[in-house]
């Protein structure tokens, strides 16, 4: 079932698209069946995430792919450089718009690098389906009335605080200004054309560089005119859960490199953030704010401070790939961005083939066995569902 506490989050966005939620409800609720029936197959995806390049224009200290101890800088020009055409996402998109319509989320990288993503969103919307964007805001102002006019639903767009905060962290002067002009651009492109589309969530990722300065994004967020605010907590992991983790790529025949950028120490105070919290969730807001996950002040304590943290109780279990799958700028169907593992691929079968081939059902079943794999404990993905 949907977690508890998640119940508010879920609700504030079905107040927001009802007819989008209630669909979500009902594919959840199959995925949970099929996850109990233990054989491995999964009902229809919910979510389709499209990772459409690895190449992104930032250097985010924190981020795993090209941070301060990102993997992806250290690639080959050619697995940079992949990418699929435009005609093989529309191959991708006919085979499941027909029977499954998932949600469609773009992502990279950064996805606008991508020079069809705005041919790419319209073929989407004009395919029936729910699409969300996840962007770092620095392309916005070019492509601003584009995206108003392509139909996207939502425009996810990371922040980290305010002017300063927000350069020195992403390591581009000006880049805050950029960002805010292109929401403004958005915003008044959709009132002209008089749409509520695309919402704007601004998502910031909690550091040990802001963390002290969280508040610094409510004025930001009501600048922005934004829907939602949302502060994640840091996605870290050390270097004995690594060498667990080995054990089972191996059964996999699998690696989980892309992890390794994730390998720090958090440098969070999580009592200090704990009162930085209770702090911004009991101002009112023209928008909804939540943290996520959403931890109890013990179990956020624990989770950045224990070197042996296991999730609480309900969240124990990885669900997510009955739900969603990735894609890979080389056509590869994973289960999980940080996983070498691949479902199969969509230059050699059809979509509807790989989401539940041998090669699916083989994770699924090892997952389901295990509850969770041991990266699973600080990603996102295993507190969504």
């Amino acid at each position: 079932m949907i977690p508890l506490r998640n119940i508010p989050r879920f609700f504030t966005k079905a107040c927001r698209q009802p007819g989008y939620a209630l669909g979500v409800f009902g594919l959840r609720m199959m995925a949970y069946a099929h996850y109990a029936a233990g054989a491995g197959f999964a009902f229809v995806p919910e979510s389709l995430t499209l990772f459409l390049t690895h190449r992104c224009n930032l250097r985010c200290k924190m981020c795993g792919q090209w941070g301060e101890g990102g993997v992806t800088k250290q690639e080959g020009p050619d697995i940079l450089k992949a990418q699929l055409s435009f005609a093989e996402y529309q191959k991708l998109l006919d085979d499941i718009a027909g029977v499954w319509r998932p949600s469609i989320t773009l992502f990279g990288g950064e996805p606008l690098l991508y020079a069809s993503c705005m041919e790419l969103i319209s073929y989407i919307k004009g395919k029936g389906m729910h699409c969300l964007m996840i962007t770092n805001g620095s392309m916005l102002e070019a492509v601003a009335r584009s995206l108003v006019e392509s139909g996207l639903d939502e425009l996810n767009i990371s922040l980290d605080g305010s002017r300063q905060l927000h350069d020195d962290i992403r390591g581009m002067p000006g880049l805050f200004d950029r960002i805010m002009a292109g929401i403004d651009r958005v915003n008044r492109a959709k009132a002209v054309l008089r749409t509520a589309k695309p919402l704007i969530n601004l998502q910031s990722t909690i550091t040990r560089y802001n963390y002290r300065q969280l508040e610094q994004m409510l004025a930001v967020a009501e600048t922005a005119k934004a829907n939602s605010l949302t502060f994640h907590n840091l996605i870290f992991l050390d270097r004995q859960t690594m060498e667990k983790q080995k054990a089972f790529d191996e059964r996999l025949g699998s690696t989980s490199g892309e992890w390794e950028g994730f390998v720090c120490e958090p440098g969070i105070d999580p009592g200090a953030l704990e009162h930085k919290r209770r702090e911004i969730i009991s101002r009112k807001t023209p928008f909804s704010v939540d943290f996520y996950p959403n931890f109890s002040c013990a179990e956020l304590v624990d989770y950045y401070r224990n070197p042996c943290y296991q999730p609480p109780a309900q969240n124990c279990r990885c669900v997510s790939p009955w739900l969603v799958a990735y894609v890979f700028p080389d056509g590869e169907v994973r289960p999980c961005l940080n996983s070498s593992y691949s479902f199969g691929n969509v230059k050699e079968l059809p979509f509807g083939e790989i989401w539940n081939s041998q090669s699916a059902l083989k994770f699924r079943r090892l997952l389901r066995q295990s509850r969770m794999f041991p990266a699973c404990v600080r990603c996102t993905e295993l507190y969504r569902y």
